[in-house]
């Protein structure tokens, strides 16, 4: 059983940009559930506007931020401008490693993304317990109304 946004119900991955509240997770925006974020934006802008953020392994070409192409009525960013592969993912590495960032930025970005990876494997995994208890109590229930029916047939017989 997978964990579903409580905003569009679509399936919430790993990779996704999440929000936490009131103990329900969302997507932080349902159209783009695995773009960036505008801190992760952010720093790209600041950090990486002069150096390479991302390689297409398709094409064997690297970019930098200003060099990737967008599709604006797909909504979709990143994309690598030969073959139109999405290097969101890309571009996410980067920033998690890029030397140009001050280590505590980095760090701390690293720590926001596994925090939010745990949370999204807990709820999976709090998903599939609940799962498991409500086959469990399901098959308690037709154990049950099993033995009344057989009960009452016995019952009627004598």
């Amino acid at each position: 059983m997978q964990v579903r946004c409580t905003k569009c119900s679509q399936p919430i991955a790993l990779s996704d940009v999440v929000e936490s509240s009131g103990g329900r997770l969302s997507h932080l925006d349902c159209a783009r559930s695995r773009g960036l974020t505008l801190e992760e934006r952010a720093l790209l802008f600041v950090y990486c506007s002069d150096h390479v953020v991302a390689d297409c392994l398709s094409c064997f070409m690297s970019f930098r931020l200003i060099e990737l192409a967008a599709d604006p009525l797909g909504g979709r960013t990143n994309l690598c401008p030969r073959c139109r592969k999405d290097l969101t993912q890309n571009v996410r590495s980067h920033l998690f490693s890029c030397v140009e960032l001050p280590s505590e930025i980095r760090e701390r970005t690293r720590e926001v993304r596994e925090a939010a990876q745990i949370l999204i494997k807990r709820s999976h995994e709090l998903s599939n317990r609940s799962d498991v208890l409500m086959r469990e109590a399901e098959a308690h229930l037709l154990a049950s109304q099993q033995a009344l029916r057989a009960a009452m047939a016995r019952r009627a017989a004598s």
